[in-house]
């Protein structure tokens, strides 16, 4: 297992489908994420959610999803079990995290067990894991928000980009100082990316607003 630690799972296609049948109760999806340049699947909107999340982390530098496959031995009955966690991220130090996603009113017996088997496994290895469960529904949508603006074309210009942040390197109102720089229709775009970006920060635990503050952020990616 300690041989896992060099591969580079951010980079591993799935080990296995995500399947889409009439009547299922989950909603599985691709999503395409800048920080890699290609998609990741999900299985659930709450698997999209926490993938956009790691989309927006800056200290991530890639992820994939259903990286690998985890073996045991079931310690009651005997039997051969399987879980496949839900992503693979890479830190900017070079740390691996394994997510799996689960709402907590859903984690039964035998979800809790191959938890409780991947957290082991990471444990071995040296990687991070955690099992996320429900965002904050005010900061989830204003990340999704955020995320329709996340491709790199939204940046416009260098000059844009210059005169955005140089406007806000002052805290002020969303729309009122884009106004200054031009239409909005066209400005708030460049603004959207660049909160997305880090390039400039917001209090995301509020709803945003065309009052919302916003200001230079510390870093960018």
């Amino acid at each position: 297992m300690t041989e896992a630690g060099d591969v580079a799972f951010e980079d591993a296609l799935p080990v296995r489908d995500f399947p889409s049948y009439r009547g299922q109760r989950h909603f599985p999806g691709l999503y395409w994420a800048v920080t890699t340049g290609r998609h990741v699947g999900f299985e659930s909107w709450l698997e999209r959610d926490h993938a956009m999340l790691l989309d927006f982390d800056p200290l991530v530098t890639g992820f994939s999803s259903q990286p690998f496959w985890l073996s045991w031995r079931d310690e009651g009955s005997g039997r051969s079990r399987s879980h496949a966690p839900d992503y693979f991220a890479r830190a900017a130090d070079g740390s691996g995290l394994v997510v799996d996603c689960r709402p907590a009113d859903r984690i039964d017996q035998r979800a809790a067990e191959s938890f409780k088997r991947a957290r082991e496994a990471c444990d071995a290895v040296g990687w991070a894991y955690r099992v996320a469960s429900e965002i904050d529904p005010v900061r989830v949508a204003n990340l999704r928000w955020l995320a329709g603006y996340r491709h790199p074309r939204f940046a416009v210009s260098e000059g844009m980009t210059a005169a955005v942040c140089a406007a806000f390197a002052t805290p002020a109102p969303l729309l009122g100082q884009a106004a200054t720089l031009g239409d909005p229709i066209g400005v708030l775009p460049v603004v959207f990316h660049l909160l997305w970006r880090g390039l400039l920060r917001a209090d995301l635990g509020r709803r945003l607003s065309d009052r919302t503050v916003v200001m230079t952020g510390e870093a960018g990616r």
